[in-house]
């Protein structure tokens, strides 16, 4: 049975497949809870796809999370960017003090009638002025520690050798891999 990535995201599904080459995109648009749990955010969006379409399913929830606002906005990064773009959030977080974030990407992974399992991948950083084109979201703002390069300004490749996205995929590849070893036993 097919293992669907539920995203509209060609830049998503490409930085997945990196990881897990098998997976099948799955395009449908799901409602999206208002949630400051990913965990929540991500169960919703599971059981939903399962009411459309049969087998098993990948969904995940990319968050960004400022240490001078308590976390916020973390799962609610989407819309905060709608309202204050890259921009607003560079100078909210040099306003406040703390330009310290945590990018967090929290994989649900839900086989056909089962519990969904979770997978995270968390990077620190920091929040810099807009630099790049590249990427998406709030990827122009945030700077990778260790690095002198926002996620915006490297290419796609360079990015999905580290993100918080491929660390998490890389850990559901390592459940799936488990799966397959114990059927083939």
């Amino acid at each position: 049975m097919a293992t669907y990535f539920v995203t509209g995201s060609e830049f998503k599904f490409k930085e997945a497949c990196a990881v897990i080459p098998e997976l099948e995109q799955l395009e449908m648009d799901l409602p999206e809870i208002q949630d400051l749990n990913p965990k929540a955010v991500i169960e919703a969006k599971l059981e939903e796809a399962a009411k459309h379409h049969d087998g098993d399913f990948v969904v995940e929830d990319t968050s960004l999370s400022l240490d001078a606002l308590n976390g916020f906005p973390g799962t609610l990064i989407k819309w905060m960017l709608e309202a204050v773009k890259p921009e607003g959030m560079y100078r909210l977080a040099q306003q406040a003090g703390n330009q310290q974030a945590t990018a967090r990407t929290v994989i649900g992974y839900r086989q056909s009638g089962l519990a969904p399992i979770f997978f995270e991948g968390v990077i620190n950083g920091r929040i810099v002025t807009p630099e790049g084109r590249g990427g998406f979201g709030f990827d122009p703002i945030f700077q990778p520690d260790g690095f002198q390069a926002t996620f915006g300004e490297m290419d796609a490749d360079q990015k999905t050798q580290f993100s918080m996205r491929t660390e998490a995929f890389k850990k559901l590849k390592e459940h799936l891999d488990r799966q397959r070893s114990v059927v083939e036993e």
